[in-house]
Parts: C-alpha cells; structure tokens; sequence
C-alpha cells in the first residue's frame, strides 16, 4: 500500500459520503446492487484496484470500460505528465490535436475527418444533429437493447421492458428509461428488433422519408456481447445508402476491444458516421466523432451544426489518446489480447461446468458478457430476459469478497465486463483460483 494513503473503514467511507450525495454515488452506475453500495476506491495499479479500506480486488469492470489499457499503465502516466509539463490547458488547438486527428484519420474506416467531444453522450447527439441537418428529416431509429446514452433524444429501449411486447408487429413501443424526458419526443424515436430484416424493411419502407439515421452498437456490448451476421450488417448498410439515411456506429464499448480499426474492422462494413470512446483514451474524457467529410463538414464554423466545449480536446486526455493508438497498433498487442480473452472465457465456462453453475462467459476481444441460466450462447437482447438476476447478483458479490470485482447494474442484465492490456496471465489464473473459492462459497 501506498505509504501516504491512509486506509479507512468502506463502511465509514460508505456513511459519509451518503451525507452528500444520492446513494453516497456522483454517478448512477456506480452503485453496485449486488454489493449494496458503490466500491470506494484508494488506488489502482496494473490489473488491480485497492479498496479505501486496503483489500485488492483483481478488476474486470476497468472504469465502466474506459481503462483498457489498465492502470498507472507506463505509456499513459508519461503522457499524463508530459501534459502537465506543457500546462494542462484547455479551449486552445495544439499540434496534438492535429497529430491525433491524422492518427483517427489513418486507423479508423469511415474516418475521413473527425471532432472531438469530451463524453459519450455528447457525442451521440452531435451524430444525431449532423443526420438531421444532412437529411433534412427528423426521425432516429434505434434498436431494441442497444443503449447510446443519457441524452433525452436516446434514453429509450435500451434494457426493458424485460417482456416481450410484440407479436408480429416489428415495432417495439418506445418506453422511456427516465423521468423528466418530454413525451412529445417519443414521435422522434422508432424502435425495432435488431437482427430483425424484415423489421428493417418494413419501418424503412414506411417511414424512410422521415428517418435520418439509423444508429447501432455494431457490437452489442451493452447486453454482454451480442453480435450480428456480416451479412445483417451490410443489409443495414445498404438500406441507409438506398433511402438517404445515415448510418452512426456507436464504438463507445466497441473502441479498440477487437482491433485498432474497432467493430467496423471486425465486420467490414463501414458507417457514415461513427462515436468511439472509453478505451480509445484509456481513462481520460476524449470521444471521437469521425466519418465521411460531407458529414463531418456540418459542423460549425463550416457547417450550420452547433458543436463545441471548453474541455473538448484538452490537453492530458489528447496525449493520453495519442498514447493509447500508440500501443494499439505495436506488434502483438492483440496476440496478447485475444490469448487472454480464450484463457478468461475458457476458464470461466470450465469452472461453471464443474460446478453445475447454469451460466457462460461469452464473449469477442477484451469485452464479455456473464449470463446466468444459460448455457447455449445468446443470440438476442430478448434471449437475456431469461437472465438470472438472482444468481448473478449472488456470483458477484460471492466474487467481491474474494477479491475479484465484476459490477452490477441492478436492473440492468449486464454490465461492463472487460479486461485490460495490463491483465497477465498470472492475474488470470489467481482470478479464476479466487472465482472457484467464489462458486464454492455460493454453492455450499
């Protein structure tokens, strides 16, 4: 431990900050139903993050995603500190900025040109905007348990109603996930089935004149890890093209978890517009939005779209991207990560057979999903409504006090499930020692 950190009570921890603030949290998602409350951090190092109270917890939720390459990691601490030598500043344009730019431009698909926003949420919206005002049409499609999100115009459908609520018809009801959200914007939103054509077919044939994108996790991490036919996605790409709609990649999740060319170098298949983040700065708040330059283009002072922020593009979060592209792209680093993701995922379903666990890790890269009830893969956001939540929630917190951290959303079915660059294959065996105790303990 670290010699000036002191070590405290979580407990203690726990009650003092519930006197300021909702659930003792600054952020939802950081409270951990399964535990009763959030995990109060000291520090984090390599593939390891370290209570208040000293314990060490061997992590696979790495920031909600967004430390890939894990932590205090050597590339990312130098270019934090060559930021802070330079001034840290904000609200100016620098050399770095255009170097990443050309970086964006040179590895990812669509990316002819790209801006920078500074949360997943502001970027989403940005991509709605430029659609709109591309298209001259207001509607957004999205589909059925793929979550893009908290702004108003996207908060709808991601995880329930956990009930099926069509039949044959290839709409889902919109259903927003959070109050105070206008209901006049429900008219704004069409929700369907993914991996669904016929769906597709019909919603666009009647409603293709006033739909301005379609927007997807190409991968759909959100629900574990969900994935589509290359065929389905280059359907969908050919349905945008015919109609004059914009197709928009949300790679919040899927950023750099496949390859450096993320999900739309996975499948082949290149959207008009795309939004990486999280792991595509490992830690610092930096997202990219990138695609073809007449879309690019209607973005201020160029175009007629407002998109602008005082912290977009600072400074540390540049450096540290340019840091994790860097890595990315050395000789390697994806032999190392999928060899990880085959010894975790093959581990784990090893260790749910032995020990009657109805449950299966499943999933692509450096991201998976936990499902308990099942056995055979998922296929669909609808097979997850099957989702043992019961026994997931017992898994997890049996996890945490063996010193393994996976974090639950509650009612959500999944969670960020993921590991980092830094994840050995020491740190892999001692997880899964530590995830046998875990079952054990659940099991007598």
């Amino acid at each position: 431990m670290c010699s000036n950190v002191k070590e405290k009570p979580m407990n203690s921890m726990r009650a003092e900050a519930e006197r300021y603030m909702p659930a003792g949290v600054c952020a939802s998602a950081r409270f951990n139903p399964s535990l009763g409350h959030a995990l109060y951090v000291g520090r984090a190092e390599g593939a390891r993050l370290y209570g208040v109270d000293g314990k060490d917890y061997i992590d696979f939720n790495l920031g909600h995603g967004a430390n890939f390459l894990g932590y205090k990691h050597p590339a990312v601490q130098k270019a934090v500190e060559e930021a802070l030598e330079l001034g840290a500043f904000s609200g100016y344009e620098t050399e770095y900025l255009v170097e990443l730019g050309r970086q964006v431009v040179e590895t990812i698909p669509c990316a002819e040109r790209m801006r920078l926003a500074t949360s997943g949420s502001e970027g989403i919206l940005v991509t709605l905007r430029i659609a709109r005002s591309f298209t001259g049409k207001k509607k957004l499609l999205k589909f059925w348990g793929h979550y893009h999100g908290m702004s108003d115009y996207f908060i709808y459908n991601a995880h329930s109603p956990l009930e099926r609520t069509h039949v044959n018809n290839p709409y889902i009801p919109t259903l927003v996930e959070s109050a105070g959200v206008p209901p006049e914007l429900d008219d704004l939103v069409i929700v369907i089935p993914w991996k669904d054509e016929g769906a597709l077919e019909q919603s666009v044939r009647e409603h293709g004149h006033e739909i301005a994108a379609i927007m997807m996790e190409p991968i759909n991490y959100d629900q574990g890890c969900i994935v589509a036919s290359r065929d389905y996605m280059r359907y969908v790409g050919k349905v945008c093209r015919e109609n004059n709609i914009v197709l928009i990649y949300d790679e919040v999740l899927s950023a750099f978890r496949t390859g450096p060319d993320c999900a739309q170098g996975y499948y082949g298949v290149v959207p008009d517009l795309c939004v990486l983040g999280k792991a595509i700065a490992s830690g610092a708040p930096l997202v990219i939005v990138a695609g073809k330059t007449e879309l690019i283009n209607q973005l201020a002072p160029v175009g007629p779209v407002a998109q602008s922020g005082t912290y977009t593009g600072n400074l540390i979060a540049v450096k540290v991207a340019l840091a994790s592209f860097a890595e990315v792209k050395k000789p390697g680093f994806y032999d190392h990560i999928y060899a990880t993701a085959e010894k975790l995922y093959g581990g784990l379903n090893d260790l749910f057979a032995r020990k009657g666990i109805p449950a299966r890790a499943q999933g692509i890269g450096a991201r998976f999903g936990l499902y308990f009830g099942f056995v055979e893969p998922v296929e669909r956001f609808e097979d997850t409504f099957k989702h043992d939540n019961a026994m997931a929630a017992k898994f997890m917190a049996a996890c945490a006090n063996r010193g393994v951290y996976f974090h639950c959303y509650g009612r959500l079915v999944q969670g960020h499930h993921g590991f980092s660059a830094l994840h050995t294959p020491a740190d892999i065996d001692e997880a899964l020692n530590r995830i046998e105790d875990a079952l054990d303990d659940m099991t007598h």
